[in-house]
């Protein structure tokens, strides 16, 4: 029976390429309800170091598989599957079926594309999470000023560019030029270079009213900062704290989150995409054809990296701080 390759974590470490391994297993058949999908294209996230530790799946033990998202053709169709045929391009976003050439999904949840596509890929998580969060859980309106970090990443980008369409002042943290001119690109009205400028002392100086709305995925002290620079009535969401991912939670002395917000009617809000799901098909769609259309940019990082084998290169790379845009892994050799 042909084979398939696939990556699985061996052991619990926040370290990606200690624990991924590239190992083989018999390509099922799809049952009822289910597709077979020849992976094109995997997306990388800041998370996957993640899944690696154990985070994502407390209490289960090594091995398991790897990756969170992909796009690709589909192959074959379980029994009871109407909307989707062989060769129709989809991408689907499922623990474990990323970091693979070819995954069996539910129907369901695999989404059709117009092709298998890094920008396609983007729209899935990066893309679901900026629109979801900024709408659902920081109630942007038009006329507030909005806060980004990491602005110039995978799910950044997408936040930038939506919170300018709804009308907002939007500012954007990022570790470069280059990047503050993709910022600028994308309709960012101030890119803030935080290597060679201060983050507090730009919004104390240009946002001295403060901040309506922060998207913020880094963390730590940029966290704080953003924090204490909310507006009355400010909604801080923590989407993530990349920069923690690797070597854990950072133990801080300071006082409780309380002192920052009562006085200003501000909250901090959690977002976990997998909570939101009745809103994706509306948001997919809306996204799909913004992108479509060309309303809306999609940065793929032009770093090219191709096979199961360059998977810990691309994890690496993506939290090295280098990357623009959506990581991404081309699959097949």
């Amino acid at each position: 029976m042909p084979t398939v390759r696939k990556l699985i974590a061996t052991e619990l470490t926040p370290d990606f390429r200690r624990a991924a391994e590239i190992v083989e297993e018999e390509i099922p058949d799809p049952r009822p309800g289910e597709v077979l999908v020849r992976n094109v294209v995997a997306g990388v996230n800041a998370s996957d170091v993640n899944m690696t530790a154990g985070r994502y799946q407390p209490g289960v033990p090594p091995p398991f598989d790897l990756g969170f998202e992909a796009a690709g053709v589909v192959e074959a169709v379980g029994d009871g599957v109407e909307h989707l045929s062989e060769g129709d391009a989809v991408a689907f976003s499922i623990l474990g079926q990323g970091f693979r050439d070819v995954a069996v999904v539910p129907a369901k949840l695999a989404v059709p594309v117009p092709e298998p596509s890094p920008e396609a890929l983007s729209v899935l998580v990066s893309g679901l999470t900026a629109s979801i969060a900024l709408e659902q859980v920081g109630e942007l309106k038009a006329g507030e000023t909005v806060l980004v970090t990491a602005a110039a990443g995978g799910t950044g980008q997408y936040a930038v560019q939506l919170a300018k369409r709804a009308g907002a002042t939007v500012f954007g943290t990022c570790g470069s030029d280059e990047k503050a001119a993709l910022l600028r690109d994308l309709g960012c009205d101030r890119p803030i270079n935080y290597r060679s400028e201060t983050v507090k002392a730009v919004l104390t100086s240009e946002a001295p009213d403060g901040l309506d709305v922060v998207y913020e995925a880094v963390g730590g002290d940029l966290f704080d900062t953003a924090l204490r620079a909310l507006a009355v009535k400010g909604r801080l969401i923590s989407i993530g704290f990349v920069g923690e991912y690797v070597d854990g939670p950072e133990r801080v002395t300071d006082v409780r989150v309380y002192h920052r917000l009562l006085a200003k009617s501000a909250s901090v809000r959690g977002f976990f995409l997998p909570h939101y799901a009745r809103h994706f098909r509306e948001h997919m769609g809306r996204l799909l054809g913004l992108v479509g259309s060309g309303e809306l940019q999609v940065a793929v990082d032009p770093t090219a990296f191709r096979g199961l084998g360059a998977v810990a290169d691309a994890v690496e790379y993506l939290h090295s701080g280098q990357s623009r845009g959506k990581v991404v892994v081309w699959l097949g050799e």
